[in-house]
């Protein structure tokens, strides 16, 4: 495992389990959200992203935690390994409410400076109904890629436990 992709529904761990893999296999990690938020909560645009994305992906080792859907794909191709988290929409959901009141008026450490960490029923919304509206675009393209990448289906934080615990 040299550059790993961690995908997954908001809440799910993404960061956390990409700080914690990153720390056993001593691989830079890239949080995403750092690169694509600008202060204030504003997004980047399309162009300037997809290159930044391209320049992340040139590294020689990584991992990289975040799912913009729309750069998926490229970094699908970069990696060679995929930790996808599938997780239930009732924990997901839990852990943003406990992050949003951790984080009040700060900044997580694996966000953008400038984007303290808020609660939105559109976000919440997403979140809830990733398995249905997502996951299945997800899981198709991780099957399109399951004979060239290896992939890591987490479906419990049991099984991130024991991931963890086996690297």
């Amino acid at each position: 495992m040299k550059r790993v992709l961690i995908i997954g529904p908001g809440g799910a761990g993404k960061s956390t389990i990409a700080r914690r893999l990153g720390e056993r296999l001593q691989l830079e990690v890239v949080h995403l959200d750092q690169h694509y938020w600008q202060p204030g909560w504003v997004e980047t645009p399309k162009h300037v992203w997809q290159s930044r994305v391209e320049q992340l992906l040139s590294r020689d080792s990584w991992i990289i935690d975040g799912n913009y859907s729309g750069t998926l794909g490229t970094r699908l191709q970069a990696c060679d390994t995929v930790i996808f988290l599938d997780l239930s929409p009732v924990l997901c959901v839990w852990r943003i409410i406990r992050r949003r009141l951790a984080y009040r008026k700060t900044n997580r450490p694996d966000m953008a400076d400038g984007c303290e960490e808020k609660f939105s029923l559109e976000f919440l919304s997403w979140v809830w109904n990733y398995s249905r509206r997502s996951r299945p675009k997800v899981v198709a393209m991780l099957k399109a890629n399951e004979q060239t990448r290896k992939i890591v289906w987490l479906r419990s934080r049991l099984d991130v436990e024991r991931f963890l615990e086996a690297i």
